[in-house]
């Protein structure tokens, strides 16, 4: 198929790919104001060796992964829900708030989902809270040298994570224009030899027509009038 070929499909075919991208472009953005808007809260917590000790620091990167367990028991997760008053059970509240590890930067992450964006900073303020405390009762009888710090790096801040209506959109047109462009080639195979026009009996016997016989008219009608 040469260039001709293509803007020929397209003057034919294009309505089809330009109705599939409005359709599915519109469903996304519908299915985007449907959804209920949901916050993610973010807090990060360095944990510090007291010194620069290789010793210590490798005992930290051991400990990360079971500060992470203990953060996500649901002993701790009720005591965030009796700070808070929240009208949660510790299954909910586990179920939204997540902690993760960087060991590379001896960070731990909070990171707590839910529809209300405040509620969620109150609750990772308060897991951060609960565990700052927790270290430091652990250090109380450890000596300066020996002690390994928690500190809250700024406060928690919320961010809407759903819905992303601008790439959802996005996707809906990429997926019409795919599924237009499917549609077309379908059609068009199907189609392909099939003569209909003059400009097709040119373009498969790449000849030019010269004369066409033209259609016989009807006069059965006229005659019955008659």
């Amino acid at each position: 198929m040469n260039i001709s070929d293509y803007v020929r499909i397209i003057r034919r075919r294009g309505w089809i790919v330009v109705l599939a991208i409005i359709l599915t472009s519109a469903s996304a953005f519908v299915f985007s104001k449907m959804q209920t808007p949901l916050y993610r809260s973010v807090q990060k917590i360095a944990i510090q060796p007291a010194r620069n000790d290789f010793g210590l620091t490798q005992t930290l990167v051991d400990l990360l992964n079971s500060y992470q367990s203990w953060m996500s028991t649901y002993t701790l997760a009720q005591q965030v829900i009796d700070a808070l008053s929240l009208d949660m059970t510790p299954d909910q509240l586990v179920a939204v708030a997540k902690v993760s590890v960087d060991r590379n930067n001896n960070i731990l992450e909070v990171d707590v989902d839910l529809t209300n964006g405040q509620v969620a900073d109150s609750i990772a303020a308060e897991y951060t809270a609960l565990f700052v405390r927790w270290r430091t009762q652990q250090n109380q009888p450890l000596q300066l040298a020996d002690r390994i710090n928690a500190a809250p790096l700024d406060t928690p801040r919320n961010g809407r994570i759903r819905p992303t209506t601008g790439p959802n959109v996005a996707a809906g047109a990429l997926l019409g224009l795919i599924l237009g462009s499917t549609i077309v080639f379908v059609v068009e195979t199907l189609g392909a030899n099939v003569v209909r026009r003059t400009a097709d009996v040119e373009r498969v016997l790449q000849l030019p027509v010269l004369s066409a016989i033209p259609a016989v008219p009807d006069y059965s009608n006229r005659n019955a009038v008659q």
